[in-house]
């Protein structure tokens, strides 16, 4: 006897078990600094990245089952530089790389039995923080335009909440890179990431050609390093200055 599912209930079912695969992943944090896009990962590997450079002036994140936002990551660098060789560098924009990639993730789930289980931040740094382009993308196909921050997988409430309240427009690297970090933290308060379980990337518009560069652990130690010693130097001014006061 055949077994008849409603178009509505299977894709609440597919919607259900790509949410659940999605949350027990680590998350990423994408927002605007001063220079830029900075994106941060919780991913202690060295070799499987979760932030990639696409092109000259856009890059992507996922989270989510490696090989299958691998495949799309992929599929966008082709999809880059063909139409970037047939036409002009310039026609290649993160708005239309996300087109493309919600035409490939809708069909994907409408289509098959399985969705995909991803979530993707398609960016674009601009002349300035006006002009950058930040897409999300969901597994169902769905976009949508973002501006100043987006968090996702995990436990992606508790970090946007903990990015609400956070974040300020036109941070230093240092700040907005200490805003993410705390941010991710904010899942677990007995957490505490360190610079090598972190994966840290910018595109950075004040550079020439290729924009996209990712931070080495040193690098991010010392630029966490930075703002925990001027936190404690502030507060010791402050402290001192209260006491020749009195």
């Amino acid at each position: 006897m055949p077994f008849y599912v409603s178009p509505e209930q299977q894709m609440k079912d597919k919607a259900d078990y790509a949410r659940k695969g999605i949350a027990r992943g680590r998350s990423v944090v994408v927002l605007q600094y001063a220079d830029g896009i900075l994106f941060v990962a919780d991913n202690p590997s060295r070799a499987l990245h979760k932030i990639s450079e696409i092109y000259d002036r856009i890059a992507f994140a996922a989270v989510g089952k490696y090989n299958e936002f691998e495949n799309l990551r992929l599929g966008g660098v082709r999809y880059a530089d063909v139409n970037g060789y047939q036409y002009d560098r310039r026609d290649v924009t993160a708005r239309g790389l996300a087109n493309v990639y919600a035409q490939s993730l809708g069909t994907i789930f409408t289509e098959t039995n399985k969705p995909y289980e991803v979530e993707l931040v398609v960016a674009e740094v601009g002349e300035s923080a006006e002009t950058d382009q930040i897409y999300r993308l969901t597994f169902d196909g769905s976009v949508a335009d973002e501006h100043g921050y987006v968090a996702m997988g995990g436990q992606a409430d508790a970090v946007a909440q903990a990015l609400k309240d956070r974040y300020t427009e036109g941070a230093s690297l240092e700040d907005a890179l200490r805003v993410a970090v705390q941010s991710l933290e904010a899942q677990d308060s007995d957490r505490h990431l360190e610079a090598k379980s972190l994966e840290v990337a910018v595109l950075d518009r004040n550079r020439e050609h290729r924009l996209f560069r990712r931070l080495p652990a040193a690098r991010i130690e010392e630029l966490l390093g930075s703002t925990e010693s001027g936190a404690a130097e502030s507060s010791e001014g402050g402290s001192g200055g209260g006491a020749s006061g009195a």
